[in-house]
C-alpha cells in the first residue's frame, strides 16, 4: 500500500475537479466569482475604478472606500462578499489598531490571479452593452 503526501493529495484531487458534475466543489467556487459584487469588488480592489486617482494598480482599500465605489451594494452584501473572498484566500483582511480601528482589505495573489479575468469580464460587459441592449429590444418587441 503505497501512501501519498498531502502535497500529492491535493495534486490528484485537482485532477478531480470536474465542474460538470454535480457534486463537484468547484460549482460551488464558480457560483461564487460569477456573482456581480465579487466580479466588481475584485475589479475595485485590483486599481479599476472611475475615480480620478485609480490608475489601475492594485491597492488596499478600506471598507468605505470600497462601499462608497459599489453604488447600490448594501451593508450586509458587501460584509458577506468580504468575507467570503477572505474565506476563499482572495482577499486578506488587515486590521489596524487605531482610534477608530482601520481595516482594510487588499487582493491576494491569488486574488490577482482571479482579478486579471473579471477585469476582462468588466471590460466585455461595458464595451458590448450597446448592443445587448438592442438585441433585447428587438426580441421583447417579438414576443407576444
Amino acid at each position: 500500500m503505497s501512501t501519498t503526501n498531502s502535497a500529492g493529495q491535493r495534486a490528484q484531487a485537482k485532477q478531480e475537479y470536474d465542474a460538470f458534475l454535480a457534486v463537484c466543489p468547484s460549482r460551488q467556487l464558480l457560483d461564487r466569482i460569477s456573482n456581480k459584487w465579487v466580479v466588481l469588488v475584485l475589479c475595485a480592489l485590483g486599481g479599476e475604478s472611475a475615480l480620478p486617482d485609480a490608475d489601475g494598480t492594485p491597492r488596499a482599500m478600506r471598507y468605505s472606500e470600497i462601499a462608497r465605489l459599489l453604488a447600490g451594494v448594501s451593508q450586509k452584501m458587501l460584509t458577506q462578499t468580504l468575507r467570503s473572498l477572505e474565506r476563499d484566500g482572495l482577499v486578506t483582511r488587515t486590521v489596524t489598531p487605531t482610534v477608530p480601528v482601520t481595516v482594510s482589505y487588499e487582493l491576494t495573489d491569488l486574488g490577482l490571479s482571479l482579478h486579471e479575468l473579471t477585469r476582462g469580464l468588466r471590460s466585455w460587459a461595458q464595451a458590448n452593452m450597446d448592443e445587448v441592449v438592442e438585441h433585447r429590444a428587438g426580441h421583447d418587441a417579438r414576443e407576444p
